[in-house]
């Protein structure tokens, strides 16, 4: 984790097996955020655990689970939005805003972020 990452209540931020948090990355982490062995946050990502039920008149805080899994990686200033799982393999394009899971092994972008592709590995 950088230096200038910022993590709301470290003690509810579980980090696997070289995860990794960049720079200037945010965990607005109100419910647990796990990030799965060898899982990347890239620069300027911020993952928000909280939002606010916005049909009801008094707009109750709603807190929700992030989990980043096992080889996932969520790219340079991606949103990803309370109680999301971004699958083992997946990865997340630069600037998108995930509002749900992303499935295992799978290339999500945009705003709202969809599926693209598969993700293809050489190896």
């Amino acid at each position: 984790m950088d230096a200038s990452a910022i993590v709301k209540y470290p003690w509810k931020l579980t980090l696997e097996d070289k995860a990794c948090i960049g720079p200037h990355a945010e965990l607005y982490n109100l419910g647990l955020v796990k990030l799965g062995r060898n899982a990347v946050v890239a620069q300027h990502a911020y993952l928000c655990g909280g939002t606010h039920n916005f049909t009801s008149e008094k707009m109750e805080l709603m807190v929700g689970d992030i989990q980043i899994d096992e080889d996932a990686f969520v790219g340079a200033k991606a949103i990803v939005l309370p109680g999301v799982r971004v699958g083992v393999r997946a990865i997340v394009g630069a600037g998108s805003v995930v509002t749900k899971d992303v499935p295992d092994g799978q290339i999500w972008a945009g705003n709202p972020a969809k599926f693209v592709k598969p993700r293809q590995l050489l190896d």
